[in-house]
């Protein structure tokens, strides 16, 4: 867990906000919560956090109200011991914040886990979800078929070997050489600070919990059976009423393009999709500006 006052040399200015009745203390940056007409929720996957959308953060808060938790595990959030770390788990304590700030008229911006974690809000109360804006995730449907499947993937194939828990157990040193592997193009923007940042929130193998556990969860079947239960026929059926559009980097070496976007044009076969050449799994570090003006313009164009 990071300090909480941690600003990684003025990258990270937002001020810390803490949510503590889910059993542990969750962290969220909430800036411009007085202001504009919208409200973003920003949902990280793995193995970042609310870092992820430090250059996003400021664009989307002249429109209005933006949060960005921190998951379970990761960030400057806590990483309680005797938690399963499941999908579930993590939807729970997103819930858990989104009701006790009242958050209504929801943007959500999700990507990677994301999406199924972030998303299940929009399956579990579509009426306090206005629009999603998906990148590099899922959010439902069905792939189409003889898409590559994510069992194909050379990250999906790495989880599944040998040196998956020797390297994620320690994230700390390894932040970088695990952000490529699943797709990180923007190499030459790193620096000590940007390291620092991403593998501080995991100095012991017991703190990498988390980010082990979200890998191992992907094809898990109470994965499986928890979205099964989230996406009901009704709750589909209120989530493809919605307005959605969604972005891929084409470098992703997690999530391949032809599936995880035929998913989505499965339950919003009109909604924009853009694809980014020369962009990895993390669209937030390697086209952060471009990014930020799609999620602009899908937001003027859909209110």
């Amino acid at each position: 867990m990071i300090d909480a006052h941690e600003t990684f040399d003025g990258t990270w200015p937002f001020a810390p906000h803490f949510y503590e009745e889910g059993g542990f203390r969750m962290h969220y940056a909430d800036e411009n919560p007085q202001g504009g007409p919208e409200t973003f929720l920003c949902v990280h996957g793995e193995p970042t956090w609310g870092y992820l959308y430090r250059h996003i953060i400021p664009r989307l808060a002249r429109h209005g109200r933006v949060v960005v938790p921190d998951h379970m595990g990761f960030g400057k959030s806590e990483t309680p011991a005797g938690r399963r770390y499941t999908i579930e788990e993590h939807y729970e304590n997103l819930e858990r914040l989104v009701l006790a700030l009242d958050l209504r008229d929801l943007t959500l911006v999700l990507q990677d886990w994301g999406g199924p974690i972030g998303g299940s809000l929009a399956y579990r109360h579509p009426d306090r979800v206005r629009r999603l804006c998906v990148m590099d995730a899922l959010v439902g449907g069905r792939p189409p078929k003889g898409a590559t499947s994510i069992r194909s993937s050379p990250w999906f194939r790495w989880v599944n070997g040998p040196a998956f828990r020797p390297t994620v157990s320690h994230l700390g040193s390894n932040i970088l050489s695990v952000m490529k592997r699943i797709g990180f193009e923007r190499a030459a923007h790193v620096d000590e600070t940007w390291i620092r940042a991403y593998a501080t929130p995991f100095p012991t193998p017991e703190e990498c919990v988390a980010a082990i556990r979200f890998p191992e969860c992907i094809a898990d079947d109470e994965t499986v059976a928890f979205l099964s239960r989230v996406r009901t026929p009704d709750a589909v059926a209120a989530v493809r009423a919605k307005p959605a559009m969604y972005v891929h980097g084409e470098a992703d070496r997690a999530l391949p393009m032809d599936w995880v976007v035929g998913a989505f044009r499965d339950l919003w076969p009109d909604g924009p999709v853009v694809t980014l050449p020369g962009v990895g799994h993390f669209l937030q570090e390697d086209a952060p500006e471009t990014v930020s003006a799609l999620i602009e313009q899908f937001v003027q164009v859909s209110r």
